[in-house]
């Protein structure tokens, strides 16, 4: 499949395996499916995937990607998570508009058209602009960007915006503690929350086989770093991305003595350069 000069999004999705995508940049792969409590009669079998994710090409050594996480147990988040992705897509095809303008922009077009909405809704954002060699990244919330090397290193991470994440972050807990704590899914930052914030990293450098990875936070509710890099260090970047769905959704559905596990929602995207 040629999706060369082709935007990807996903809303609302149900998918069952991840979808292999060439670009002039790179390689791709990407999935988002709901949670397996949102299939399950005894919980609401109706409730809709409220993650949302978009590839967006802007030339040929230029795409973006992005990751939107409406959250949950607040009304809205497939709504808002969407808004998130099209306020994106709409900055980036004014001609003319240098990206990272254009990015900013989307959040801020996003924020204020979720706020009028006045139900309380919101949605993290996680989003990569990949130019050439080089990456910058956005996000606000707990939807995570990794950027791993061929040895399977953690080079760049983004910081979860949540009391739990700033704890793990500064070493106060561990992975383990971080996914056992009671109040884990708390965020103290996202669109559509008073006093939004956008982190927003420095120019970072691509290696040949670095593998960046967007999700959202049902992939880090169930598996540890070192899991994840482990799945997507080398080999296939398609097969790679299977496995790690796998196990992340075997652990959704079985009890683990070393963690807690959380059903959610489960988005990501995949990218690797060509080589």
């Amino acid at each position: 499949m040629d999706d060369k000069n082709k935007i990807i999004t996903r809303f609302e999705a149900t998918d069952d395996a991840p979808q292999s995508i060439s670009t002039q940049h790179g390689e791709i792969a990407c999935y988002s499916n709901r949670s397996p409590h949102k299939t399950d009669i005894t919980h609401n079998k109706n409730a809709v995937n409220e993650d949302a994710l978009g590839i967006i090409p802007i030339a040929a050594d230029t795409t973006v990607l992005v990751i939107a996480d409406g959250l949950g147990g607040m009304p809205a988040g497939e709504q808002a998570s969407q808004i998130m992705i099209e306020c994106l897509m709409s900055a980036l095809n004014n001609t003319g508009i240098v990206v990272r303008e254009a990015i900013l922009n989307s959040i801020d077009k996003a924020h204020k058209t979720i706020l009028d909405l006045k139900i309380n809704a919101g949605t993290t954002v996680s989003i990569v602009e990949l130019t050439g060699h080089k990456l910058r990244t956005y996000h606000a919330g707990d939807s995570s960007i990794l950027l791993i090397t061929n040895h399977g290193n953690i080079k760049y991470q983004t910081l979860f915006h949540s009391p739990v994440g700033y704890a793990l972050a500064c070493g106060v807990l561990n992975q383990e503690q971080a996914m056992r704590h009671p109040e884990r899914n708390f965020i103290s930052n996202y669109v559509g929350c008073a006093g939004l914030y956008v982190t927003m990293s420095g120019i970072i450098e691509l290696d040949p086989n670095d593998t960046i990875m967007l999700a959202s936070d049902g992939l880090t509710d169930n598996l540890y770093d070192k899991e994840i890099c482990t799945f997507m260090r080398h080999g296939s970047l398609l097969e790679g991305t299977k496995e790690l769905i796998s196990q992340c959704n075997k652990n959704m559905h079985e009890s683990r003595p070393d963690r807690l596990c959380h059903p959610d929602d489960l988005t990501l995207i995949a990218f690797r350069q060509h080589t």
